[in-house]
């Protein structure tokens, strides 16, 4: 495998951006080839089923692209997908859960961890199944947010509506006297302000964004794929979406500075 070859990111909208920012930050060398499912979002409302399909048509389209490894930037796929798609290929593929997991394990000191997510993560019950691979006395409560993701493709980060619907969701968890919250949507580090005013000072918040970073720098690492070449050419990141790329691209912007210079539509129904 090509070292200087790119790495696959992708999710069923903007919120997989979080994850590639953090790349970025960690790995300025690296280039990147990003897939957002904006025709078909959002993913937590999916049956297992579907979220299968369209992972593979993903990972069929980036292979296209020639990547060395591949990110899941989206809890819902990686809680359905990530076991099944791994079986079918030959170059590295990690999800979000398991690095957001071992952070939130680590750092809560009263054992009782929140984890908000989409339908389908929460019903998965991944989060739970993970922390206590790691730690079984771990008590874990988890909240779906469905209302979220489409506050956040819209824009509205900052916004009273947004306000109100977050604090219903999170009322609940603030009786569960949690001290470590897990933002289990790659959509809800864009909310993080928000999230962290509504819980307070004492609730630790993690990004699994930033931990999958990490894990992707190892990972690199580890098999001898850190690129070293400087960055600097022209498509050191590329980003494909399945519908509204000017949408896209304008909400991208805002997330990664310099860095989107264009988003092309595709069919991923072709794939």
């Amino acid at each position: 495998m090509d070292r200087n070859a790119p790495v696959g990111v992708f999710d069923s909208g903007v919120g997989g951006l979080t994850v590639v920012r953090e790349i970025v930050r960690q790995m300025p060398n690296e280039r990147i080839v990003y897939f957002g499912d904006t025709a078909r979002l959002p993913y937590g409302s999916k049956s297992k089923d579907t979220v299968i399909r369209y992972s593979r048509q993903i990972i069929r389209f980036l292979n296209t692209q020639g990547v060395k490894a591949i990110v899941i930037a989206c809890n819902t796929a990686s809680s359905y997908a990530l076991e099944e798609v791994s079986r079918d290929l030959d170059i590295p593929i990690i999800g979000v859960i398991n690095a957001g997991a071992k952070t939130a394990v680590n750092a809560t000191k009263n054992g009782k961890i929140g984890v908000i997510g989409t339908e389908g993560t929460v019903s998965s019950g991944i989060y739970e199944q993970t922390m206590k691979q790691m730690k079984d006395d771990i008590e874990v409560t988890e909240k779906s947010c469905p209302l979220l993701v489409p506050l956040v493709e819209e824009g509205l980060l900052h916004d009273s509506v947004t306000d109100e619907i977050a604090s219903r969701y999170l009322s609940e968890l603030k009786g569960k006297y949690i001290d470590t919250l897990v933002l289990g949507c790659t959509h809800y580090p864009l909310l993080r302000s928000t999230i962290g005013r509504l819980m307070g000072e004492s609730v630790t918040l993690v990004n699994p964004a930033y931990e999958t970073a990490l894990e992707l720098k190892q990972l690199l690492a580890d098999e001898g794929l850190i690129r070293t070449q400087a960055a600097g050419s022209d498509d050191q990141y590329r980003f494909f979406v399945s519908d509204l790329a000017d949408k896209f691209t304008r909400f991208a912007t805002a997330i990664l500075p310099d860095q989107v210079k264009e988003t092309k539509k595709i069919n991923i129904e072709e794939y």
